[in-house]
């Protein structure tokens, strides 16, 4: 779709505020905020306060002004796109008809490299391939690695657990097609962010507990993990940091709603009954995110059961960092690391 003017505009604007000096920035964004023993990072609170200025929000009125916003905002954050990655659309066969995928090779890739597939996040009810289009040219680019980036059915209209099959069956795709695709298959990662590290930590665990093939590692960027209890983070960090208190009850409504069992670990993969045997995960948080407290207890709780895992607490960054490539600094440098765990964790096989 064409860029409205004004959002080109909008954009420019915050390109500029930006590359203000340090105290221009600072004036602009306000006194630093300090909550639990961390401090935001100047680039998250210009961030926050832009949303501010303009009235924007994550949530809208309805399901269909969600989905609009998010696709006219990503013009706003996500930056120019990372080159040089080759991109091609894939289609994944499903039992309900076909999947839409976008297939990310870097520049100089080989054959035989590792291979992502990510899950975009958005609750499980917006976005999109296009909403994280930069944050798998980055990963693609700054791993090494392809990435398969899927396009699972969202709710309300496809509620729980329909994202969840279409993200289990694009594994196994990748995994039978990953010589088509350049790929090893036993050098096959599962990720995503938020709704699609939920996607991708749940996938970890069925393939784990069946016959077949597994993932390698698990990118896991404040995935969702416990649909059935608040922890205190989600006080702490209730409203103004982007995602919401309000934002989360919206989103998990719409996905599970009357009549599912939250407790189910294929929607709370926190509460399953063995964690062994899982494949090893890096585990990013933001500190200052609603969802960072059950993130670090899904790692707590695949470390207290021999699983290997990183576990990264970005303690001055907010929700949904992974997408706001465009704005200064910091949020490249968070997501820099992950794809710096994504490399190491796909360096070798799971197999010969």
């Amino acid at each position: 779709m064409a860029i409205p003017a004004h959002i080109r505009a909008q954009a420019a604007g915050a390109k500029l505020l930006y590359a203000l000096p340090h105290p221009l920035r600072r004036l602009v964004a306000g006194r630093p905020i300090r909550i639990d023993g961390q401090e935001l990072a100047l680039d998250a609170q210009l961030l926050l306060r832009l949303q501010q200025l303009s009235g924007a929000t994550f949530v809208q009125e309805s399901v269909e002004r969600s989905r609009a916003a998010l696709d006219v905002s990503r013009h706003l954050v996500s930056g120019n796109p990372i080159e040089p990655v080759l991109t091609r659309d894939v289609a994944v066969p499903a039992p309900h008809g076909e999947l839409g995928a976008t297939l990310y090779t870097p520049e100089g890739v080989g054959a035989g490299s590792g291979m992502l597939v990510f899950y975009h996040g958005g609750g499980w009810v917006v976005g999109n391939r296009q909403s994280h289009d930069n944050t798998a040219r980055f990963l693609a680019k700054y791993a090494g690695v392809r990435v398969l980036s899927v396009e699972y059915r969202l709710a309300p209209e496809h509620p729980f657990p329909a994202a969840q099959e279409d993200a289990l069956t694009a594994f196994d795709f990748a995994y039978e097609k990953a010589g088509d695709f350049g790929a090893n298959p036993h050098r096959i990662a599962v990720g995503g962010d938020s709704a699609g590290g939920n996607l991708a930590a749940v996938t970890a665990q069925v393939t784990t507990r069946r016959d077949g093939p597994i993932p390698a590692f698990q990118l896991l960027l404040y995935p969702a993990v416990d649909a059935t209890r608040r922890r205190r983070s989600r006080d702490l960090f209730a409203d103004g940091f982007f995602l919401t208190d309000e934002h989360m009850d919206w989103f998990i409504d719409h996905y599970a709603p009357d009549g599912v069992d939250r407790s189910d670990p294929a929607l709370s993969p926190l509460l399953a009954e063995d964690v062994s045997g899982l494949p090893p995960a890096y585990i990013a948080t933001a500190g200052f995110d609603p969802l960072r407290d059950e993130a670090e207890a899904y790692a707590a709780r695949l470390a207290d059961a021999g699983v290997p895992v990183a576990l990264s607490r970005q303690a001055d960054l907010i929700h949904g960092y992974a997408n706001f490539l465009g704005l200064g600094h910091r949020f490249r440098e968070a997501l820099a690391e992950a794809a710096g765990a994504l490399r190491v964790g796909l360096s070798r096989p799971t197999e010969d």
